[in-house]
């Protein structure tokens, strides 16, 4: 395995996970494209892992927070005050709320993994999600109420989140995307749907992560591995942090855009080869 390419789809990995434009249909597009070769279960892994790294490492203030609250009689804004976060409160029972939200999707994974990685990679199928989906997550959060912030999150409204989540096993969806777009269904500010969406992204990565390294061996581990955690986990970093300054004041119309004019060249690509 080459490294240039293994850190490139690590770059787009980091980037993409977290901005509401679907990694999973640039990790299906991007060797399509340029006729790359398939890295497999093992840099599939390493991507996931990355990624998943960068969320511990953006919000380990949150994380310690939120486990404190869980196990703690002390409210979750207490804690929070005393660990000097930036982010809005969270409620108490947070943890447990991410846990019973992480459901739906983990059923998804393990019922629908199979036609993930076969028949929902067809590469027109993914510019058709990427623009249907783009436009419809631009409606919602054009329509949607503004008035909740994450402490206001409950058990149902969680929930709710968490069923968007099962759609992101569909490559052009976006995970990010369809669970921003519930949490400002549910009435979420951007900044705390995006919030929400990240941590809860952290179970989904973890539970990949652990379901399918259990396939790899040492001598897999090479150093497109290595590459492929390290730039998804900076990248993602990255993209985490400026997502959340972008969203203060800007919308998603901008991530439509890009997912309309990405799947129009895909569309113009598939038809002309």
């Amino acid at each position: 395995m080459s490294i240039i390419q293994p850190a490139i789809l690590g770059i787009i990995q980091g980037i993409t996970e977290f901005l509401p434009i679907s990694s999973s249909a640039h990790l299906v597009l991007t060797p399509w494209l340029f006729h790359w070769q398939d890295f497999g279960l093992t840099f599939d892994v390493a991507l996931h892992f990355g990624t998943l790294l960068a969320i511990i490492a953006f919000f380990w203030k949150d994380w310690v927070n939120i486990f404190r609250s869980a196990f703690s009689s002390k409210s979750g804004s207490e804690k929070a005050d005393s660990l000097q976060l930036t982010a809005s409160s969270y409620p108490k029972n947070l943890l447990w709320i991410i846990i019973v939200a992480t459901i739906p999707g983990s059923i998804a994974g393990v019922l629908l993994e199979k036609n993930a990685e076969t028949i929902f990679r067809n590469p027109l199928l993914v510019a058709i999600n990427l623009a249907v989906f783009g436009i419809i997550i631009w409606m919602i959060d054009r329509y949607a109420k503004r008035s909740y912030q994450l402490k206001a999150v409950n058990y149902k409204l969680g929930l709710l989140v968490g069923l968007a989540q099962m759609l992101a096993i569909v490559p052009g969806v976006s995970r990010a995307g369809s669970t921003m777009a519930a949490g400002r269904a549910i009435g979420l500010t951007r900044p705390d749907s995006a919030r929400f969406s990240f941590l809860l992204a952290a179970p989904i990565m973890l539970g990949t992560s652990l379901f399918k390294f259990r396939h790899i061996d040492a001598g897999m581990l090479d150093a497109g591995f290595f590459v492929g955690i390290l730039t998804s986990a900076i990248f993602g970093f990255i993209a985490i942090k400026y997502l959340l300054q972008y969203l203060q004041k800007g919308n998603y119309a901008i991530f439509t855009w890009y997912r309309v004019i990405v799947a129009l060249v895909v569309v113009i690509v598939y038809f002309v080869r």
